[in-house]
């Protein structure tokens, strides 16, 4: 799951509505039908998906400016994943019958929304992309260096379950240990449990060919 952010406000004429979220409420299931799209205004939200075994893992978190559901709502189709409050958050709510009727009163808000789209198939475009050139590991000193904000010597806490960052990072959690493992032993990081320390930042982004 990705996220796209679009530069600018809203259009003046475009109807939405504030909601605010007490932590585990949930916006929709994976299922439910696509009528409405959302904006992260505060907090956070956590999109989530069911594995073969029933287990709900986390793919994604959102944050303020985030757009979600956008994309299964103009299509009127139904929504591929769970989505709930990680946090006490804030979203607005629009309709997606709303929108369309605002768009044929008013045509200038529609580059809005062909922005916002464009921006989604953009950061698909690239995950993809990442997902097919790059290794597991270099993935994983990606995610890592993400966290830590390109510091040296930083303190990290996976905000996921190993389980759940493997589905992040397009592996399984057994490929996702041996990379932790083989990190900590050529002296990049250190592991304990679910905290990271990052040792050797200017390692970790040579691995990326960042330097």
């Amino acid at each position: 799951m990705t996220a796209a952010k679009v530069s600018g406000s809203l259009p003046p004429a475009l109807p939405g509505r504030p909601r605010r979220l007490a932590r585990g409420t949930v916006l929709f299931q994976e299922g439910d039908k696509a009528d409405a799209f959302y904006r992260v205004d505060r907090g956070e939200v956590r999109i989530s998906k069911v594995d073969d075994q029933g287990r709900v893992l986390q793919v994604a978190r959102l944050g303020p400016g985030d757009f979600l559901g956008e994309a299964p709502a103009f299509l009127s189709g139904r929504y591929p994943f769970l989505a709930e409050a990680a946090t006490d958050a804030e979203v607005t709510v629009f309709q997606t019958r709303e929108v369309w009727a605002a768009v044929r009163r008013d045509p200038a808000a529609a580059p809005f929304f062909i922005q916002l789209l464009a921006r989604k198939c953009l950061v698909l475009s690239r995950r993809v992309e990442s997902l097919g050139l790059d290794t597991v590991r270099q993935r994983l000193v990606r995610y890592l260096l993400g966290l830590c904000g390109g510091g040296g010597g930083c303190l990290v806490r996976l905000p996921v379950r190993k389980a759940e960052l493997a589905v992040q990072l397009g592996t399984i959690a057994e490929t996702l240990s041996r990379n932790l493992k083989h990190l900590q032993e050529d002296g990049r990081i250190e592991v304990r449990g679910a905290e990271i320390r990052i040792i050797d930042c200017p390692g970790l982004r040579a691995e990326l060919g960042e330097f």
